[in-house]
């Protein structure tokens, strides 16, 4: 008899529901809606539960991201007790194509960035929704690709935005020695179904997002304004070069812009003339203000 392990998170919208063995290897599935459930019949009931947003089989566990409609702590126990009547009743949790062959090939290729000490490897499919950094292995528990490059002596950083992954190495080596050797390890891992991000374990990621999201109608008008600009303008652009920018603040007393620069753009060489020529000058033209500065944090 399977005996369901309620989890928290630190997500307050989602909870992991854990099972006493693995019950998939190396892959993980997200389900957005009821029609994306055809290879999960146990995902397909729990869509019939009207709060549940999205469902996540990876590893040991489901983890159930809810709607506001309800609080978890009411509905938690019945929703663990369907899942193990479910299975302890026979349903199937996921079915396997027996015809499809468990590699599914990918390309994976390398552009420069204006960061000489970064590369973008360029992925043929969708690697994740939430834009992550990694400084070093210890902040790795959310993305076993991450984990398995920090152990090259040469790389430095990682980060993992939409279909592409951004590696910082140390000068130690040029790129021409080892971009093979990672453009081959990055694609082996995604084709033998390695995990490149565990979306369920980026609880403080997607709670910040949250907070954000919460926080903008309370931001003043210029600073929303800047928000969107950089969404609108700035992020596609940073985000072709391997990066992401993220703001931090407005000073209205100073007319100071803060932002974070990330992947490649967090120590490029040229980020600073970026930020002074191109993103001060686009925020002083669209907001009519010449005493803006930008700086990063």
């Amino acid at each position: 008899m399977t005996k369901i392990t309620i989890k928290e998170t630190q997500n307050p919208t989602i909870l992991k529901f854990e099972f006493p063995d693995f019950i998939t290897q190396n892959e993980n599935y997200e389900f957005k809606n009821i029609d994306e459930t055809k290879n999960s019949p146990l995902a397909q009931q729990l869509f019939y539960l009207p709060f549940v947003k999205t469902v996540y089989i990876s590893g040991n566990f489901i983890a159930i991201e809810r709607f506001s409609i309800v609080e978890w702590e009411d509905v938690k126990d019945a929703v663990a007790e369907q899942i193990e009547k479910f299975v302890n009743d026979g349903g199937t949790i996921l079915t396997v194509d027996e015809n499809k062959s468990k590699k599914q090939p990918i390309t994976v290729y390398g552009e420069t960035t204006p960061n000489p000490a970064a590369l973008k490897f360029v992925v043929s499919r969708m690697l994740t929704k939430t834009p992550v950094e990694y400084k070093n292995i210890d902040q790795t528990s959310s993305s076993p690709l991450a984990q398995e490059l920090f152990k090259f002596p040469y790389v430095k950083e990682v980060f993992i935005d939409e279909n592409y992954v951004s590696v910082t190495k140390y000068e130690i080596n040029d790129w021409q020695e080892i971009t093979l050797e990672l453009r081959t390890f990055i694609k082996q891992f995604i084709e033998n179904g390695g995990t490149v991000i565990d979306e369920s374990l980026l609880d403080i990621a997607l709670k910040d997002e949250k907070v954000k999201d919460a926080n903008f109608d309370s931001l003043d008008e210029t600073s929303q304004k800047i928000i969107n600009i950089l969404e609108e303008y700035v992020k596609p652009a940073v985000a072709a070069d391997g990066g992401n920018i993220v703001f931090d603040s407005y000073d209205d007393q100073t007319d100071t812009v803060k932002v974070m620069m990330q992947g490649a753009c967090n120590g490029c060489p040229s980020s600073t003339f970026t930020l002074k020529s191109g993103i001060e000058n686009m925020l002083k033209s669209m907001l009519n203000n010449d005493n803006i500065k930008v700086e990063a944090v």
